[in-house]
């Protein structure tokens, strides 16, 4: 999906709103064929039922299509798209952008059709970017989730942390194989290197770190677990991670890197060959409505892309001002065209020259 989207929506936004009308006209007059309409979103297995009650129930509330849920990890979920080969019937796929972009090296997905998307014309620059087919409807900032007994805002901002012999083997960082260990890798490259995709540099640098970091984790858990346990004092993580530890009120924050800042989107896609791609495309389009956004912010924990939505209080008190505009706050997305290419050579690497050790 590009930039073009935005100019080609102008041009049709009030076709798009009528034939909008249409629709919902023809749910309140008790169309059986609508109302009786069925679309399957494929999901993350996580907040599910709080995606259902901000999202699924009030867009079937408004549209009369009924929603059914497929759940599972990304890497699952884009390999069933691969296996079906264009007959998976799903008709919309929530996926991280890395997947995603995995995803349309192979065809697996169609372009989201602007026209049938009034709610794009609502929403941030950075969630149309070049490169998808599909618009981002949330996204994932990366810092440092630290204690605030052992460590200042300040401190916690600094990469240099994470080589600070004071602070060797209260540390965590995050593997490659997660949605921070990529975010973290071009955060090291362009702080001590040309750029987000200075590998050799980012390689070096955290292989030099690497005997003063306790654990490179792989889920949420294990690192909110080393920090409530006393195991570490910081961790590069991703703000979602800090929420409910903020809102506990115990002595934890996260911080944006002072240099370095990279964020994660999640892409609303159209699987190739989708059964209902009309229901889809209503799905998207709901989903990044400001009522929806700020429902998911609210019960899911989402950052919004659409700037209309509000942002809750829950998320306000962990990355403060940055929900309103990631980008203006330094926050930069990557390039699925570098990293696509790279990626099984970057995960060999980091296994041999960072975590083996």
């Amino acid at each position: 999906m590009n930039r073009t989207l935005r100019a080609r929506r102008t041009a049709v936004l009030t076709t798009g709103l009528v034939t909008t009308s249409l629709l919902a006209a023809g749910c309140s007059a008790g169309d059986e064929a609508t109302a009786e309409d069925t679309i399957v979103v494929s999901t993350f297995p996580f907040g599910v039922e709080e995606f259902q009650e901000a999202v699924i129930d009030p867009f079937t509330a408004e549209t009369g299509i009924e929603v059914e849920v497929e759940t599972g990890s990304n890497a699952d979920r884009l390999s069933q798209l691969e296996v079906a080969a264009g007959d998976s019937g799903i008709d919309v796929m929530l996926i991280s952008d890395y997947y995603a972009a995995l995803g349309q090296e192979s065809d697996l997905f169609q372009e989201v059709d602007a026209a049938q998307v009034p709610s794009l014309d609502q929403v941030a620059d950075f969630a149309l970017e070049e490169g998808y087919a599909g618009p981002a409807y949330s996204y994932q900032l990366n810092g440092t989730l630290y204690s605030t007994e052992a460590l200042s805002a300040a401190e916690a901002a600094e990469w240099d942390l994470y080589g600070d012999a004071a602070h060797a083997g209260s540390l965590a960082l995050p593997d490659i194989s997660v949605t921070a260990g990529q975010l973290m890798i071009s955060g090291v490259g362009e702080t001590y290197g040309d750029g987000p995709y200075d590998i050799d540099t980012a390689l070096t640098t955290l292989g030099e770190w690497a005997p003063g970091i306790l654990q490179f984790y792989s889920s949420s858990t294990e690192v909110t677990n080393l920090l409530t346990q006393g195991e570490i004092v910081a961790a590069d993580s991703l703000s979602g991670f800090a929420t409910e530890l903020v809102a506990s009120g115990e002595p934890y924050a996260w911080t944006p890197p002072a240099t370095g800042r990279y964020m994660a989107t999640n892409r609303a896609m159209i699987p190739a060959g989708a059964p209902n791609a009309d229901g889809a495309h209503q799905f998207i389009d709901y989903l990044l409505s400001a009522e929806a956004q700020t429902a998911s912010a609210e019960l899911v924990g989402d950052l919004p892309v659409n700037p209309d939505a509000t942002v809750p209080d829950s998320i306000s008190a962990v990355v403060g001002d940055i929900a309103a505009d990631p980008v203006a706050e330094g926050y930069a997305t990557l390039d699925p065209a570098e990293l696509v290419p790279t990626r099984a050579d970057w995960v060999d690497r980091f296994a041999r020259e960072v975590t083996a050790g």
